[in-house]
This record gives C-alpha cells, structure tokens and sequence, in this order.
C-alpha cells in the first residue's frame, strides 16, 4: 500500500481491524522518529496526526539542525555534545534534507560575544560537538568578516567567528522520517484527531477514538501502548487522561520574516546580536533571505499562531540594526511564519532562558508522553523512549525486540551512499534527468530536493508528462504534486505548497500564479464535489494572507 491519501480508506481499516504495539499521538518530528524506530525493532506500529503532518511545531522552526552553541551560554554542557552528535547522524542519513551551511558570528564593541570568549566558545563547542575537521570554527578580523558578509554593520566591529551549523528543511526532514517508516510497516494516518482515549477493564489506556477530520467519522484505534508526543497538545492528551499535573507545558512563540534578495542580498548565512542582547538568524535560501526568531511566551490556540505587528517591528529593527545599509521597511516583507514551542515549564525564567530538554512521564493509566526537546534530538528522543517500550513488553508479557537501529538508517531519500557521495549522486542522477528533456536545472533540483526517491519522479515524467500539460502547470511543478499526492499523503493545496515544497513561504509567487490548477489537479485525484474544492481554495487563501498580514493586535 503506497503512503498516499488515495489509499484512505484501506489505511482507516487496518488501523481500526488490528491490534497494535503501540499507538503515537503526533505527527511532528517526534512522532515520526518515534514510529521508525518502533517499526524498524519489529513492534506493530500506528500513529495518527490531527492535521497534516509536520503542520504543528515542525514546520515552523528556524530550519536549522542546531549544533547547540547557544546552550553553551547556559553552561549545558551536555546537551552541546549530544546535539552535536545527534546532528551528524541526520546529516549522514538524510543529506538531500540537510546541508553544512557556514554561519558568521560577527562581533561588535559591547555586543554579547566578545572574542576571547567566542574564541574559546566556539572551541569547546568544536570539542563537545564532535565537528568535523573541514568544519571546525576560525575567528576572522574585521576585513575578513566584512568580506564574508559586506552588509554587516562596520560601526564598533572588531571581528567574526566563523563555524558551521546544518541548515534544513523541518517539515520535509518530518515527511521523509514518516515515509521511512511507513516503509518498515508503521501506519501513519494525517487527518485523525484523537476525541478520547480508551481504557481496558484495570483503567490501562489501550487506544484512542479518533475522528477523520476530512469525513467527520470516528475509528476506534487499539494498542497495547500508548504514546504521547502530540508536541504543543501534550497537556491537552494529558487532560484527556486525567493525569496533568506536576510539571506543564509552556508554549513561546518564534516568527521569521522573508525577504527577496533583491532587496536584502545576504551572502551569508549570519548569527547576530539585537538591541536587546538576544541572538538571531539571518540566512539565505533560494533567492531569499529569512531572518528570525522571536521567542514571546504564548497563550493562545497553536494551531495557527499568527505574526503580530510588534513581532514585525522586532525582527525589522533588528535586521535595520545590524545590516543597516539594507533600510528594509513592511512593504519588503514577502511572505512570514510563526510557531510555536512546546516547553517544559519552569517557574521565573525567561523564554529563551526555559531548557529545551526533553522529558518523558508515565500517568497511572500507562500513557507515556514525551515532552520539549529539539528538532536535532529527535532521533536520540525515540530511541530513548522505544528502549522504555521494548522494557515494559520484556517485563510485562516476556516479548523481546531488538535494540534501536536508526543510528546508520538512512531516511526515505536517504540512499546516496552518504553523505560524502551525495554530491557525486546529485551529477550522476542529474544526468538522467536532462537524458528524459528536463534542463540540467531542473534536474539537478528535483535529485537535491528528493534524493534517493527521485526515480520515481523521473519515471512520472517520463510516462505521464501529457499531465502536466492537460493541467496547465510547468513540468516541475507538476511532478511535485503528483508525487506529494501519490506517496507522500498530501490531501489539501496547503499541504502541497506549505510542507510538501516549502513554495508558501519561499516561492509565494508560484503559489499565486498556480493555485487554481492544483486546486483543479487535486480535485480530479481525490473526486472532491465543488464544495470540497472551494473549501480547500479559502483555506489556501487564508493561508496567504496569514503568510503576508499581521494579526492587528499584539
């Protein structure tokens, strides 16, 4: 059964005929690492995600596999080397979504990093993190940090660090963990929301009820184990469980802002102060430059948290601050998102001082919630839980599975070779794209984006290009969409435009120009009556408009 929407149906009845090991609430990054590793020791596995997947927290981060050099600042030393090393496994395993990417530390006269200190930061954090040797830190003087980034502010410049951290795209990395391991077997479900958990006759959670938000039933799911890692809605699940309490959530809210290079045309990906001794990115992708974060305690629902008018201002001041030859001003703003991050709280501290460590609970009932955490440890994090898993089957019903795998498992896409033959992959692959008449562009494009799945792409557009013409959309475009549609269970346009291709936030311009021919492609796949479709059209629209407008209020 292909990992596509077309097979709703089947997918719903296996999930409601059998009994699983497990059952995982989430379909972010946790879940999905969380589901690989069950599925590849051979445990029985379904999940099931109330939105799409990757559409809570893992799509709206910094697009950054972090090597943790901000933590070194709050002295945790161990999370530095853990996340370091965590970081190199994903590079390794999935290097078509991830990709070394140089970062400038530009130093200034009373600034936050002065350069014995970054010096010596950033040479513990080469030790603990375990870089590479190629990628290990140098410090620049001013004329060579000011050749590396120009538009850096000269006034009070005394110099640069230079070192490399991972950038990547977050809802594309979820995608492909959960398409890895749908193919060791785990179902995974978009579209289900978990109404109420259900219990067995000693009150031990054995399921879920879950409503099919794209045709309002409900399913019943049964599993031996329940897991908890629905991200900002843990405490809701808790709630549903009657067990929060203690330790809680405490969701911050981090916006970036997307500029066209044109007006803003970095070179280089930069770490930097703002006026209020906090640090943010600046990084270029794609003929953009994205700058951010924020991070503002939030309270409301975090399904959509939107960008307010002083988010706006701040990220605006800052990049006027430490690139003020650029005079960017609203009006630049092409497009913007914002999410949130599930915390664990902790009484007096600021935002951006709360840890992002992970923990995990056990309530009275057996449902086990895994909580905070960083996109980069998402693979540590399943293995850790999957190992209390695997204990409690040894210990309850005497079941042995075996240890966790995902260390050297490459993720869907992921079999290049390595990383150190993704390059060699890319020219070798990108040759058979121009043999089939895609120019060596598009190509090279296609192979980068999907890796080691590009094949199939190929293959599409080899058999079925008259499509693409039928529909009025570009080649490209179009192999995209049928492949989102075919094997990567996309069910809506926002699905497709937001985390399938990341073209709502930086290719805005293609969204608008084809919007209404997807709309019309997805309609004849999924048979949507002409309700359905405007449906889809006004949540796409909105979804823009979010992308450009502020809320009013702060």
């Amino acid at each position: 059964m292909t990992f596509s929407n077309l097979n709703r149906t089947d997918m719903i009845n296996t999930l409601t005929a059998e009994e699983f090991d497990v059952l995982i609430i989430g379909g972010g990054i946790t879940g999905a690492g969380i589901a690989l590793d069950a599925a590849t020791r051979g445990m029985k596995t379904a999940l099931v995600e109330m939105q799409d997947f990757a559409a809570g927290t893992s799509s709206r981060s910094t697009k950054l596999v972090h090597g943790g050099l901000r933590y070194l600042k709050q002295f945790e030393v161990k999370m530095v080397a853990e996340v370091g090393k965590e970081r190199a496994i994903v590079y390794e395993n999935g290097p078509h979504v991830t990709t070394p990417e140089w970062m400038l530390l530009p130093m200034h006269k009373g600034g936050t990093f002065g350069k014995f200190s970054t010096s010596i930061g950033l040479r513990v954090y080469d030790f603990l993190a375990g870089v590479r040797k190629s990628e290990r830190r140098s410090m620049l003087n001013v004329r060579e940090t000011l050749s590396k980034e120009p538009l850096v502010k000269k006034d009070g410049l005394k110099g640069g660090g230079y070192y490399v951290e991972y950038r990547t795209d977050d809802a594309r990395l979820t995608i492909e963990v959960m398409k890895a391991a749908a193919e060791k077997g785990a179902m995974p479900v978009n579209y289900l929301k978990v109404e109420k958990l259900l219990y067995d006759e000693q009150g031990k959670v054995c399921g879920a009820a879950a409503a099919d938000q794209l045709t309002g039933r409900v399913h019943e799911i049964r599993a031996k184990k329940v897991i908890n890692a629905a991200g900002p809605w843990v405490d809701s699940i808790r709630e549903k469980d009657g067990s929060k309490k203690g330790k809680t959530l405490r969701l911050t809210k981090g916006v970036h802002l997307v500029i066209d290079q044109s007006k803003f045309p970095l070179k280089q990906a930069v770490y930097f102060d703002t006026p209020d001794k906090r640090m943010v990115f600046a990084i270029p992708r794609d003929g953009k430059t994205y700058v951010g974060t924020t991070d503002t305690f939030y309270n409301s629902n975090p399904v959509n948290p939107k960008m307010t008018v002083s988010d706006r201002t701040y990220i605006i001041n800052a990049i006027n601050f430490m690139f003020p030859s650029v005079k960017i001003a609203e009006n630049d703003i092409e497009s913007s998102w914002a999410g949130v991050r599930p915390l664990i709280w902790e009484e007096g501290k600021d935002p951006s001082e709360i840890s992002r460590k992970d923990e995990i609970w056990e309530s009275d009932t057996g449902l086990l919630t895994i909580a905070g955490g960083k996109l980069t440890g998402y693979r540590k994090m399943a293995e850790t839980i999957v190992d209390l898993l695997a204990e409690k089957f040894k210990q309850e019903s005497n079941r042995t599975f075996s240890r966790s795998i995902t260390k050297t498992l490459p993720i869907s896409g992921g079999n290049v070779g390595g990383a150190s033959k993704f390059q060699e992959f890319i020219r070798f692959q990108t040759e058979k794209g121009t043999s089939i008449g895609l120019s060596a562009e598009h190509s090279r494009h296609l192979v980068k984006m999907y890796g080691s799945n590009v094949g199939i792409i190929f293959n599409m557009i080899e058999t079925k290009r008259s499509e693409a013409e039928n529909y009025g959309l570009p080649i490209v475009l179009w192999s995209k969409l049928k492949y989102a549609i075919e094997h990567e269970m996309a069910a809506t346009p926002v699905d497709f435009f937001n985390r399938r291709t990341g073209a709502l936030l930086f290719d805005i311009e293609t969204v608008r120009n084809y919007q209404g021919q997807v709309i019309s492609y997805m309609a004849d796949a999924f048979n949507w009556d002409t309700a359905a479709e405007r449906n889809y059209e006004n949540q796409l629209n909105q979804e823009l408009s979010f992308a450009i407008k502020p809320a009013d209020q702060d």
